[in-house]
């Protein structure tokens, strides 16, 4: 049994999301603010939750190419590479669909709550992809 934690990495916050293996079902976690100490708030999320994979949402355009973006997240990637297995997730429109579930929900969210429920579904499409 192993816990994966799913980022979904931004130029102001990386929403987390984690989800164990035994129990596939991915659930925001939090926020992180891009302030250049997210490497070793990741390394401590690591550590406290025992995890040994991360999930990173990758982005592309409309057309499926690489955009500025996919070279900011592949850089932060690397940078995890000591820390953890990476593994790339299709992030593909996520935060629209992160954003019309908040506001379905009729509650008050923020932009960080968009971003975390981004990241839960960037696990989730993983986990249903390859823990079916």
């Amino acid at each position: 049994m192993s816990s994966l934690l799913a980022l979904d990495v931004g130029t102001v916050r990386i929403g987390v999301a984690m989800a164990d293996s035994a129990v596939p079902i991915a659930f925001p976690v939090a926020t992180l603010d891009v302030d250049g100490t997210e490497v070793e708030q990741v390394a401590n999320l690591l550590k406290d939750k025992s995890v040994d994979t991360i999930i990173v949402g990758y982005p592309r355009n409309q057309s499926g190419e690489p955009t500025a973006q996919t070279a900011l997240v592949e850089e932060f990637a690397d940078k995890l590479r000591s820390l953890a297995t990476i593994v790339f997730q299709d992030e593909s429109v996520t935060s629209v669909t992160a954003e019309n579930s908040l506001k379905a929900s009729g509650k008050h969210y923020t932009k960080a709550d968009i971003d975390a429920k981004a990241a839960a579904i960037i696990l989730q499409d993983y986990l249903e992809l390859h823990h079916a």
